[in-house]
């Protein structure tokens, strides 16, 4: 058992839009001997005749709809990629996706260096202890000074840092990336589709010269004795505790330092990693299985109009029909066709061990944080639901297809791709989202997955907060006076919906006993 979890990596693939990530996943596919982007809706391999309009909007707006999962082997080791949206739209996807891996590969633009959107993503990482990779992409392309970005991801990112590899060159003048780690000079030629022959040179022979020239030869040996001087020797271990962040340099379109990152990765990267629940942590060497679902996807295979739970395996070994105590609704389960993502198709498995993302098939059963063992009453947490920012009242524009807008809202919603709440004094529901983009993404969804047309109707409210009280009466009283902007969310939990910040403000000091929350994790303690 101990070596099935040795060799296990599960990470994610976090970025700004634009900084290139989705190209380093498929890279990543290209050298594990397949190239596939399963489980999300822009996928045009799953959906041809639906993702138009996707690769549409994210042709306009260069974002990812949806974390997709993967799963391929790689010299000896099982990676498991979680690639994430980047769009701010969608960071709440991101954020659970992170509870889910033991590590994380960052990708930075060239160009731009560090942005709004990975600031935050990093925040994140900081918070949960989790150990990260640079890759800086796009450089191929004229850019920023290396030595500067380096300054830059210590200053935005606030973490130490210690180049991996080196660009020989930027821009049109671009030569590759001299690999610190394995002390090997590796050159390529362009190819998006294949990765061409290396050429392993020492550095410090006059051979380096026939390969890049006397000016970049001597370019290169100056500015790797500045990093040997100014960066502390890479120690394994200030990585793994989330101290110091390896950095990697490329070009992931043109196959330029991918494989150098990947190769790297898979030696340093951890294994599976304990996991804290609410009641204890959880040891991925303990012999019972235990896991927690972080992701719901719906029509992941449209011909079927199946809704998926990825499952997150923490401890033990999960098996196939094997009966699992589904904590929360206390009913034991049993999955006769469990799936992992390889390739351009999902493949029925018999076991998973710790580290693996297990597919299992979901007919309403599961919510988003749902805890799977053997028996033993255990809560994983760390996956809330955040107050929206944006909110509109969703009507039905077809009434001969109330049942499958019903229907699409509820599994959507599953998903966690945006909040439903039910105004209790017009009765009307309302969606909340983080941005403008998820309204579209829903209202494209419902109409080409469920055959249901909805439109948009403005309300104007500022937060939506959660609320208890151990004062009952103060409670009722409250919900009475602001009863028209009292809304139920999909567990019947109270959702005070102020219309401004001076009215949440003003409610916050008039009803002392009363406890306003912006998150729903408060309610799983």
């Amino acid at each position: 058992m101990n070596q099935e979890i040795e060799r296990r990596r599960t990470f994610a693939i976090i970025s700004h839009p634009d900084a290139g990530k989705t190209t380093l996943t498929e890279k990543f596919l290209l050298f594990g001997g397949q190239i596939q982007v399963a489980g999300a809706v822009k996928n045009n391999k799953i959906r041809k005749s639906a993702t138009s309009d996707w690769m549409e909007i994210e042709k306009q707006r260069g974002i990812s709809v949806s974390t997709s999962v993967m799963e391929f082997d790689y010299e000896g080791y099982k990676i498991n990629i979680l690639d994430t949206p980047g769009h701010q739209d969608f960071c709440e996807d991101t954020y659970r996706t992170l509870t889910a891996v033991d590590s994380a590969i960052i990708v930075v633009d060239g160009a731009k260096g560090v942005e709004t959107q990975t600031r935050k993503l990093m925040e994140v990482c900081r918070m949960r202890n989790t150990p990260v990779i640079i890759f800086i992409n796009k450089m191929d392309r004229e850019g920023r000074d290396p030595f500067d970005l380096l300054d830059e991801l210590e200053e935005e990112l606030q973490i130490s840092v210690r180049p991996l590899s080196w660009p020989i060159n930027i821009g049109v003048k671009f030569k590759g990336v001299y690999n610190i780690y394995e002390n090997k000079l590796d050159l390529f030629k362009p190819d998006k589709q294949r990765v061409t022959e290396k050429v392993e040179v020492d550095i410090n022979s006059t051979e380096l010269e026939e390969h890049i020239g006397e000016q970049d030869a001597k370019q290169l040996r100056d500015d790797v004795e500045l990093i040997d001087g100014v960066y502390p020797e890479f120690d394994v271990e200030t990585y793994r505790s989330a101290e110091v962040a390896p950095v990697f340099f490329g070009s992931a379109l043109n196959n330029f330092g991918v494989q150098e990152l990947l190769n790297c990765f898979v030696k340093i990267a951890p294994s599976p990693k304990p996991t804290k629940a609410e009641e204890r942590t959880v040891e991925p060497e303990e012999p019972k299985f235990t896991g927690f679902i972080f992701k719901i996807t719906a029509n992941i295979d449209p011909n079927h109009r199946s809704c998926i739970a990825f499952c997150k395996v923490c401890s033990g070994k999960f098996e196939r029909n094997k009966p699992y105590l589904h904590v929360r609704q206390g009913k034991t389960l049993r999955f006769s066709s469990p799936t992992q993502f390889m390739a351009q198709r999902k493949s029925t498995i018999d076991e998973a061990w710790p580290g693996d993302i297990v597919g299992l098939p979901d007919n309403g059963i599961f919510k988003i944080g749902d805890t799977l063992t053997e028996g033993e009453k255990l809560h994983f947490r760390g996956l809330p639901s955040f107050s929206p920012e944006m909110f509109k009242y969703i009507e039905n524009d077809d009434p001969m297809k109330a049942k499958q807008l019903e229907k699409g809202i509820n599994q959507l919603m599953d998903e966690g791709v945006a909040q439903l709440f039910v105004n209790q004094f017009n009765g009307r529901k309302i969606i909340g989202t983080v941005g403008q983009l998820q309204f579209e993404v829903i209202q494209y969804r419902l109409e080409n997955e469920y055959n249901a047309k909805c439109r948009w109707e403005p309300v104007h409210l500022h937060k939506a907060c959660w609320i208890e009280s151990d004062d009952a009466d103060e409670l009722e009283q409250f919900k009475k006076r602001k009863y028209q902007y009292m809304a139920k969310d999909r567990d019947g939990r109270d959702v005070f919906l102020a219309d401004s910040g001076y009215v949440l403000s003003m409610a916050q000091q008039d009803f002392k006993h009363i406890k306003f929350h912006f998150t729903s994790e408060f309610l799983e303690k």
